[in-house]
């Protein structure tokens, strides 16, 4: 019953996007706009999306566990969660130590830092899928690059040598064994012999993290993962999952262009073919089925991507994904994880709500232009 009730809202708010997709890109920006001023072009953020921004975050700090880790749906204890709740704070430009929120973010440093092995792998460790999380290698990249970040601001010194063995463990692990469909990718666990285009993307927007905040990443390994990255590009302009597979899908194309233009490759065919399928693939009726099992993950990506590229794509985007965001907000702050396919929670689903509205406010050094 929950599950049709959620597909028939769904619907519902696609069906008034496309009978009414004008009045978004003319609400008001939050500061007068200077035919001069690009930043504020960009912005397009509104009181009320600000209002849902500090509701989330407020709701987050109190879902923390004492020790400072979150816990959402399924994952009890993955590290892929505190560390997205962990960047969704530092986006909104709260920082360690300071502020209303100084402490909560203390802890979850702490906590994601005692949970790096002497491997430099993230806990847990051994299974796929663990009984306290998912993929190792999905928590490994979402909580190095959360901690890379919090490194880049704060440069508290106990981090460095976790983020080096973290580091090490990404370039040992990394394929390079010359095969197309492999090279240069990452998977589940943390050794070669398999690949895919999403933990790939992961490994390296944190490799690219702490190469941000200075600490010592190969460039050989980075340039590695663009080569997996450009394979992975389908003729129709979106990415595949796998190389070879040639299915597109929004969620990867929108993480696929991110890498691209934070590699200054923004000019290359797999880029440039990757907006084109973005902008014709908006979040609609006719789109719903590219949407609707990872929702916040693909509005997630197609918002940075979208960012990155600015002009009629974003204009015609964040409006759009922002209201949407600012009137499925629950009462205490929270927003819920869709029921297809997935079962990652509200304190996922909050986190990510929070990171997609405050990308333009570009307060994340990895994600600024």
């Amino acid at each position: 019953m929950k599950r049709r009730l959620w597909s028939a809202l769904f619907m519902a708010f696609l069906l008034f996007l496309t009978a009414a997709p004008a009045f978004a890109g003319q609400q008001r920006t939050k500061r007068p706009v200077s035919p001069w001023d690009v930043e504020a072009r960009l912005y397009l953020g509104t009181p009320q999306s600000e209002r849902a921004v500090e509701r989330g975050l407020k709701y987050l700090a109190a879902q923390q566990m004492p020790d400072g880790h979150w816990a959402s749906g399924g994952y009890p204890e993955d590290v892929a969660i505190t560390g997205l709740c962990l960047l969704a704070f530092l986006s909104a430009g709260y920082q360690p130590g300071r502020g209303p929120y100084g402490t909560n973010l203390d802890l979850a440093v702490d906590w994601l830092a005692k949970q790096v092995q002497m491997s430099g792998q993230f806990a847990p460790p051994g299974l796929i899928r663990s009984a306290n999380g998912g993929p190792p290698m999905y928590g490994h990249g979402f909580a190095l690059l959360a901690l890379a970040e919090v490194y880049g601001m704060t440069r508290l010194r106990g981090l460095k040598p976790k983020l080096e063995a973290a580091i090490r463990l990404l370039e040992d692990t990394q394929n390079q064994n010359g095969q197309p469909w492999l090279d240069g990718g990452w998977r589940y666990m943390p050794r070669p012999g398999d690949a895919d285009l999403s933990v790939t993307i992961v490994e390296f927007m944190a490799l690219k993290a702490c190469q941000n905040a200075g600490l010592a990443v190969s460039q050989e390994t980075l340039n590695r993962a663009i080569g997996y990255i450009r394979r992975a590009a389908n003729p129709d302009g979106g990415f595949s999952y796998q190389i070879g597979q040639n299915q597109s899908n929004v969620a990867r194309t929108g993480a696929g262009v991110l890498a691209l233009y934070l590699s200054h490759l923004s000019n290359t065919p797999e880029c440039q073919n990757g907006l084109r399928y973005l902008a014709e693939h908006p979040l609609d009726a006719r789109n719903f089925w590219l949407y609707r099992e990872h929702f916040h993950y693909a509005i997630y990506y197609v918002t940075q991507a979208a960012y990155q590229e600015g002009g009629t794509l974003w204009r015609t985007w964040y409006p759009s994904i922002r209201d949407e965001l600012v009137r499925t907000q629950n009462a205490n702050g929270s927003w819920e994880d869709t029921p297809f396919g997935s079962d990652a929670g509200g304190v996922y689903a909050t986190a990510m709500s929070i990171l997609v509205l405050q990308v333009p406010a570009g307060l994340l050094p990895i994600y600024q232009k």
